[in-house]
């Protein structure tokens, strides 16, 4: 049987793909939850005009990340925390830590799109990639200073 996605869903595809399924897969699980629709001669056409409408916003959202991101490269964010002799942390500077930091530079941001492969556990400057969406990311420098 073959659906037209309406949402992504994991290990099968995105929005708006024509994907073969089982019958009972689409009939007890996709079709019920809104997750997709039958691929029939009318749908397909809408199909067609709907990923001219997201092609348009896609790109727009790629202007604004873009444009964002441009901020987000000349942002310096200074976060203060408890060290040691040596220049080691006592705890960590985690996403959250960063979240809150760039909040209060006013700009919201998810925690999951930071991608901090491991915790900061030292003083000094570190980059740290942001994700901002439709294949833009960003970089922001923390400077994490000791504690007076």
């Amino acid at each position: 049987m073959e659906v037209i996605l309406r949402e992504e869903v994991p290990n099968l595809g995105t929005v708006g793909d024509v994907v073969k399924v089982k019958p009972g897969f689409a009939r007890n699980y996709l079709l019920p939850r809104g997750l997709a629709v039958v691929a029939d001669h009318r749908n397909v056409r809408d199909l067609e005009h709907q990923k001219r409408l997201l092609g348009q916003k896609r790109e727009r959202d790629r202007q604004a990340a873009q444009a964002a991101a441009q901020k987000f490269n000349n942002l310096r964010l200074t976060i203060k925390a408890r060290a040691g002799e040596e220049g080691k942390l006592f705890g960590s500077v985690t996403n959250i830590d960063i979240e809150k930091a760039l909040g209060e530079h006013g700009f919201t941001v998810d925690r999951r799109s930071i991608r901090l492969e491991e915790p900061i556990k030292s003083l000094g400057e570190h980059a740290v990639p942001v994700h901002l969406g439709v294949g833009v990311d960003a970089r922001v420098t923390v400077i994490v200073e000791p504690e007076a």
